[in-house]
């Protein structure tokens, strides 16, 4: 209508019919003139782009190569494509065509079937761990080579095919603590595969069999599939698709909702589903509503412990708190639904505070921070602190003093790692783990630590 308008006010009713007819021949014979001079390259044709992308926010470098063949007559396109990802905690590759996945190699062939820059171009080494720049990490990561080769010439034979996806991932690197199994391995699990809706084949090398027996009821939410152990495996396994190695925000604990399709509450609302979790909020506490709300302590029967556990549940259970104390253990299902029957959590920094995840919404959790100067302070910030708040809870952090940490058993008042804690970068982090990790034990002051209590049933108010 804005186009009449303007051709009205601008030319007769005759100029504008001579006008469209011009426009019209003048369009058939420019049509005309591609098809005589393109006519030569209508036939298969191949594109190579190669493209370099840099994010200085994310620290982000993407290197994607990608072969596509078109073909004429009506027949379907054929992709075949690496697209191979670089960020700071992480890098994984993406590719899709006709992906032969060889475990006794640890190869990964994308095959065309005629020789192409893609090809020359492009291959890749990584490790499929979602903990880069871990240096003793890393070492503990099987090595796989994801690169593309011709059919008719070194290409592995197929010799089973299978026609969904497929997520190539190691449980290796620090398997075995439960903070860094769930932000080097289950959180980005769970951002690379949710997408497939099940439909999925999970391929997993460096395999651990218990830590697949840990996590099955939430590994049989993310797919359909019995998990692969390729490891070893002679065969050449065939899929339209495979992801080597895991997508992963850099933060720990943590899920960017802008960046990915997914947040904390989506991967919370997964885990409830998966271990049968019955409490969706913690208690909010009114005025003369019955019941108490349940406090857990949780205990460490090696470093980092409370020397004095009874002595805060006696204080706890007179402000008004039901106490249980448990340590966590291997069974991942009965200590979950534990977890999530409360509406307080309490633990000195160290992997089991990772049950936080299990916690019910709006549910308080207090970190106690061992001494231990910046770095300490650091870590609890980073580890737990920060990620807490995007899982919906509550967070409180109670610094201990120096006179509630067993190190003043075991150093002078004048001792540097007493006076002035030196920060990792001096020392070294095996020997900061050492001292203040491996040999500190924690005595809490009660009558100190009791406003931290009270704060936490004022919030279970709110």
């Amino acid at each position: 209508m804005i186009y009449d308008t303007v051709l009205a006010k601008s030319f007769s009713r005759y100029d504008q019919k001579r006008l469209g007819y011009g426009a019209f021949v003048s369009c058939l014979f420019i049509i005309l003139s591609l098809c005589t001079v393109f006519k030569p390259y209508l036939g298969p044709v191949h594109v190579l782009s190669l493209k370099l992308f840099i994010d200085v926010d994310t620290k982000m470098l993407i290197t994607s190569s990608s072969l596509q063949i078109a073909k004429v007559k009506g027949k379907e396109t054929k992709k075949e494509e690496l697209l191979c990802t670089s960020e700071e905690r992480t890098e994984f590759c993406q590719a899709r065509g006709d992906i032969r996945v060889h475990g006794k190699s640890s190869t990964v062939s994308i095959v065309s079937s005629k020789t192409t820059m893609l090809e020359k171009t492009m291959s890749r080494s990584l490790k499929p761990y979602a903990r880069r720049g871990d240096v003793d990490a890393m070492n503990r990561v099987r090595e796989w080579s994801v690169k593309a080769v011709n059919a008719s010439q070194k290409a592995p034979q197929c010799t089973q095919s299978h026609n969904i996806t497929a997520v190539l991932f190691s449980t290796g690197g620090y398997s075995g603590n439960h903070f860094h199994e769930f932000t080097d391995i289950v959180i980005p699990l769970f951002l690379t595969a949710r997408q497939f809706n099940g439909e999925v084949q999970f391929i997993i090398t460096d395999k651990r069999p218990w830590w697949i027996s840990k996590h099955k009821p939430l590994l049989k939410k993310l797919s359909n599939y019995e998990t692969m152990d390729i490891d070893g495996d002679d065969q050449v396994h065939c899929f339209p698709s495979v992801t080597v190695g895991l997508k992963r925000y850099q933060k720990e604990l943590s899920i960017d909702p802008q960046k990915y399709s997914y947040s904390m509450k989506d991967f919370r609302d997964l885990l409830r589903s998966s271990y049968a979790l019955k409490r969706v909020e913690a208690m909010k506490i009114r005025d003369g509503l019955r019941g108490k709300p349940r406090l857990m302590i949780l205990s460490r029967k090696r470093s980092r412990s409370f020397t004095n556990t009874d002595e805060i549940a006696k204080m706890a259970a007179s402000l008004g708190f039901d106490v249980i104390v448990k340590e966590a253990g291997w069974s991942m299902w009965g200590f979950a639904n534990v977890v999530n029957s409360c509406d307080v959590l309490l633990g000195v920094h160290g992997a089991g505070l990772t049950n936080i995840l299990f916690l019910p919404e709006n549910a308080v959790f207090i970190q106690v921070v061992p001494y231990g100067g910046f770095t300490l302070d650091w870590l609890a910030t980073n580890d737990f602190g920060k990620p807490s708040k995007d899982m919906n809870l509550k967070y409180l952090e109670y610094k201990i003093g120096l006179k509630e940490s067993t190190l003043i058993q075991q150093y002078p008042l004048d001792h540097i790692f007493i006076k002035d804690p030196p920060l990792v970068e001096k020392i070294g982090w095996e020997e900061f783990k050492s001292v203040y990790l491996d040999k500190q034990n924690v005595k809490l002051d009660v009558d100190r630590f009791r406003p931290t209590l009270q704060k936490a049933l004022e919030l279970l108010h709110q």
